[in-house]
């Protein structure tokens, strides 16, 4: 399963907010078997958020969309969502009776528009917070709240499948360029996939659907470089 995601936020671009979303998103799906194609962060504009997610719906099986989910003036994700399918905005019946159940709010004192979804979504429900997401074909809307996001997530986290794989990962103490060879040679000798990530040392991840050829080419890549 091929899956775009897109994380709405004026406060992403600036640098205000470190965009965490997508890294758990990312380390979720891949624990599933499903595969981040691709990862792209838009302002709070309806007509920018439009475009991404038409974009990305046409090209992969499934779309993650977080942020710019509620009641605020800044908040337009879910009529950027229902541009991109050319639907209208409207109140949605499970969306006022979400809202009538929901303890943190008095049903009579929402603003106009509280309960409105793009026409035709799935309501899916905040077991954290307030605000709810949507399901729109193939696009799923969850909050920017982390903690929001997350329960949403796990809620809907079975739609998302693929073939899980192994994942081991070698910390080497030596510079990036003096492992290419090693990294071609296990690559080579064990079909695994392979992933080197400087810092303090070099953390190299090594990946196959079979944990014992994981466990194999991690072994021999260890005799090979001087491990961390």
């Amino acid at each position: 399963m091929q899956v775009g995601l897109v994380t709405v936020g004026d406060e992403l671009l600036v640098g205000d907010t470190e965009n965490t979303n997508a890294s758990w998103l990312g380390a979720r799906l891949a624990e599933r078997g499903a595969s981040v194609e691709r990862v792209v962060v838009v302002p709070d504009v309806e007509d920018a958020i439009a475009e991404e997610v038409s974009r990305f719906a046409d090209r992969f099986d499934a779309v993650l969309v977080t942020g710019g989910v509620g009641p605020t003036h800044d908040d337009v994700t879910m009529d950027g969502v229902a541009a991109a399918f050319d639907r209208p905005m409207a109140e949605h019946s499970d969306a006022l009776t979400y809202f009538q159940n929901h303890d943190t709010y008095q049903f009579d004192n929402l603003t106009e528009g509280t309960a409105d979804l793009p026409s035709g979504a799935r309501l899916l429900e905040n077991p954290v917070g307030v605000a709810p997401g949507a399901v729109v074909e193939n696009v799923y809307v969850l909050p920017g709240v982390p903690d929001e996001m997350k329960g949403m997530f796990d809620s809907v986290a079975d739609e998302f499948t693929g073939t899980a794989t192994s994942v081991e990962f070698v910390h080497v103490d030596a510079p990036e360029s003096s492992l290419v060879e090693a990294l071609e040679a296990v690559r080579d000798r064990f079909d695994v996939t392979v992933g080197s990530y400087p810092g303090d040392s070099v953390r190299v991840k090594l990946q196959h659907e079979d944990e014992a050829v994981v466990d194999e080419a991690a072994d021999w890549f260890r005799e090979h470089v001087d491990e961390a």
